[in-house]
């Protein structure tokens, strides 16, 4: 006896293992379950899928099984594989999501540290400036390029500080450094003679 049997499975295009189970029925018929099981596709739903049960005489089963088999087999196994196929992706995903998750809070942890640090630094500028100690609130005030996005909030701190220590100019310090004498200092060298005034009178 020569079958093709196995050929023709050879033959099935499918991922997986095929189990056949054939039992034997009523009135000299057979029962056949065809069942692929792909125990790569990590998807339970895989378990729902049921197997193709065959109930006919052998001579059936010889003439047309394969034709039976061939197009659900493949479907199955297409199935199966893509799902295996998407449960990857959706693995991908998770993962690729849980990454941009992590860049988006340690990027939302640096504005916040960054923030933090202007904050203090320009509250501890007011505290300076309280103190009457304007240049070094001065030098407190955050630097444009560390802030660039504060540029001009850093800028009129920075202007409105300075406005408060600006050195004077060149004559108001020597106006202020050459006060006018007083009449005593001129006159106390030369004694004053009252009767000589009069006479020149």
């Amino acid at each position: 006896m020569n079958t093709n049997f196995f050929n023709q499975i050879q033959q099935l295009d499918f991922t997986g293992v095929l189990q056949l189970n054939i039992s034997k029925g009523i009135e000299s018929n057979l029962i056949v379950t065809v069942l692929l099981n792909n125990e790569q596709c990590g998807d339970s739903a895989k378990n729902g899928i049921p197997p193709l049960t065959f109930n006919a005489t052998p001579q059936e089963f010889d003439e047309g099984f394969f034709e039976q088999i061939t197009t659900p087999i493949q479907k199955v196994s297409g199935l199966m594989v893509d799902m295996e196929k998407f449960l990857k992706q959706l693995e991908e995903v998770k993962k690729h999501s849980a990454i941009e998750k992590e860049k988006a809070d340690r990027q939302k942890k640096e504005q916040e540290a960054k923030d933090k640090k202007f904050k203090d630094a320009m509250a501890k500028a007011d505290e300076l400036e309280k103190e009457g100690k304007f240049r070094e609130a001065w030098m407190k005030v955050p630097d444009i390029t560390e802030f660039p996005e504060k540029a001009d909030e850093i800028r009129k701190r920075k202007t409105s500080l300075s406005d408060k220590f600006a050195t004077p100019s060149l004559f108001g310090a020597m106006e202020e450094a050459t006060p006018e004498p007083p009449e005593e200092a001129v006159t106390g060298d030369y004694p004053i003679d009252e009767a000589d005034e009069e006479e020149q009178y």
